[in-house]
């Protein structure tokens, strides 16, 4: 009996990315695949993911690990290089380089490479993590221009802190500000992320940078994907292993956290903290057991957790499969009911949870 797993429709994976490119019609689709796809399995999901113009990652590993999966498009460092001796391997897999700063533009002007690469031009507009600064920007274009180690076309790139907030009128700034500096350079532009292509559509340039809501999750604050037309692409799914009785008074779990108001019955789950679920999910966080919710309580342990299903209830029984979040429970509730984000429930998922890769049937 297959217990913790993460199921990964590949068919909402491509809905999705049809749902992206009706919002930005007239955009390039970055896949933005970072930290092993947001969970979701690097390569497989870059195979299925052939209608994108080009994916980008956060460092070096990533992309090798994409290329030595066969994958043949453009792939994009968000962090750029780190080291001078990067630079060869940049060019043999035909990396793209993000520059954000002076230490990188030295090492690319400085290096011994047989043909250019290609670079994005990072600028700061506000996120103040990397980017040059907006008055740098003359001074690195040019160089980036005239050195034989970049190609001659410089494309431009800027990120937003605050776009999943439709109410700050921060990310607006940004946009106008990114638009004035670049006024006069007749260059391709990369602005939105997940936010940006939903909210901001000034922000959709020549290429968006799609992330979280190719996987089905709305980036945007007090919101599901559903609500955006995404769909869910991981299930995280496990199986009841044990059916209690509980009497009226008894505590439950680590440090007795949970006492039973009235006899109960609890159903034990096959999924905890070692499988990437939040520890600090609060009592009522939901779980779906045969297309009904119930809340979880009780401390969540490394292996199990316990769900109170009632008294009376001969409908849940051992070996029932239960949805911790997916199709039916959006992770962005349970993240919700843990303090978190779903970012992080997603890539958290630990490697001893089982895969599985499936298709809806047409």
């Amino acid at each position: 009996m297959r217990l913790a797993t993460a199921e990964i429709n590949l068919t909402a994976l491509a809905q999705n990315l049809a749902r992206i490119k009706q919002i930005a019609p007239n955009s390039k689709v970055m896949a933005v695949l970072k930290a092993n796809a947001y969970g979701h399995g690097l390569v497989t999901i870059a195979q299925h993911l052939q209608g994108a113009d080009a994916f980008a990652v956060a460092r070096i590993d990533e992309a090798l690990a994409l290329r030595a999966g066969g994958l043949t498009k453009p792939i994009v460092l968000l962090e750029g290089f780190f080291e001078a001796s990067d630079l060869p391997i940049l060019l043999a897999n035909n990396f793209e380089t993000i520059i954000h700063d002076e230490h990188q533009l030295t090492a690319l002007e400085q290096a011994n490479l047989d043909a250019p690469i290609a670079t994005w031009l990072k600028i700061d507009t506000g996120m103040h993590r990397l980017g040059i600064e907006p008055e740098q920007l003359e001074q690195f274009y040019t160089r980036l221009k005239a050195t034989q180690n970049a190609k001659d076309e410089v494309r431009l790139m800027t990120h937003f802190p605050c776009a999943d907030d439709t109410e700050n009128d921060k990310t607006l700034t940004q946009i106008q500000h990114f638009a004035k500096l670049i006024n006069d350079k007749h260059e391709q532009t990369c602005l939105a992320n997940s936010a940006g292509i939903i909210a901001w559509p000034d922000s959709h340039g020549d290429w968006i940078r799609p992330g979280l809501m190719l996987y089905g999750v709305s980036p945007m604050l007090n919101s599901v994907g559903s609500e955006h037309g995404l769909s869910a692409v991981m299930s995280l799914k496990t199986r009841v292993i044990a059916k209690r009785a509980i009497p009226a008074g008894e505590r439950v779990g680590y440090g007795g956290r949970w006492q039973s108001q009235n006899a109960t019955q609890l159903a034990v789950v096959a999924m905890g903290y070692g499988d990437g679920y939040p520890r600090h999910a609060r009592e009522g966080t939901p779980v779906v057991i045969n297309g009904k919710r119930y809340g979880i309580v009780g401390s969540v342990s490394m292996d199990m957790i316990t769900v109170d299903i009632g008294a009376e209830n001969d409908s849940v029984q051992v070996g029932d499969e239960v949805e911790m979040w997916g199709e039916h429970l959006p992770v962005e509730e349970v993240a919700q009911c843990a303090d978190t984000i779903p970012y992080e429930l997603l890539c958290n998922v630990t490697p001893r949870v089982s895969y599985q890769y499936i298709k809806d049937e047409e």
